[in-house]
């Protein structure tokens, strides 16, 4: 990748120590991917990742909030494209967002046709006991729009980390509304 990649990614690991030095003594936090191996897992074979941040209109941040059923945090939205030649393999999101009171960052990728077709876990400063396991992670796969991604409904509740797999659950949709507004629809 680039080298802008590289230093991005830099700025992402040297953010997340940071922010675990800020943590309460006792809490736990992990990193598990740099943004730049998370985007290689993403995107395997691909030639090449691009990203493109798009600063949202109001009635885009209206749009999104409604069909996600949650909050933006920003209106910059950066959206990650992989490539293999020219054949697009899909576009990725990355969401960043408290789970209770400590942050959580997910890489949401997508098919072209706006499917998810994984979900990787960057870093989880909540304790670990509270985040879900892989496998939970996993039901969201092939997960679109046309399905209501309701926690206890189509999604699957965990005990014991019911405030992750909300949070998380709330940043798929989040993913899935960016990709329709932005990409399906055009910026």
């Amino acid at each position: 990748m680039a080298s802008d990649s590289r230093s991005s990614a830099r700025g992402w690991l040297l953010a997340a120590a940071l922010g675990s030095l800020l943590l309460p003594a006792g809490a736990a936090a992990k990193v598990f991917h740099s943004r730049s191996e998370a985007l290689e897992l993403a995107f395997p074979g691909a030639d090449r990742v691009e990203d493109q941040t798009y600063v949202l209109r109001d009635d885009q941040v209206k749009q999104v909030q409604e069909i996600a059923r949650s909050p933006l945090e920003t209106k910059l939205v950066k959206v990650y494209t992989g490539f293999k030649g020219d054949e697009l393999m899909g576009y990725a999101f990355i969401d960043v967002h408290n789970v209770r009171t400590l942050p959580e960052a997910f890489l949401v990728v997508l098919t072209p046709e706006g499917e998810v077709r994984s979900l990787r876990v960057l870093a989880f400063h909540e304790p670990l006991e509270y985040m879900p396991g892989e496998r939970w992670y996993e039901q969201f796969q092939h997960k679109s729009l046309d399905q209501p991604l309701r926690l206890g409904g189509d999604v699957h509740g965990i005990v014991g980390a019911t405030l992750s797999a909300r949070a998380t659950t709330r940043g798929v949709r989040r993913a899935l509304a960016l990709y329709r507004v932005v990409i399906e629809n055009g910026h």
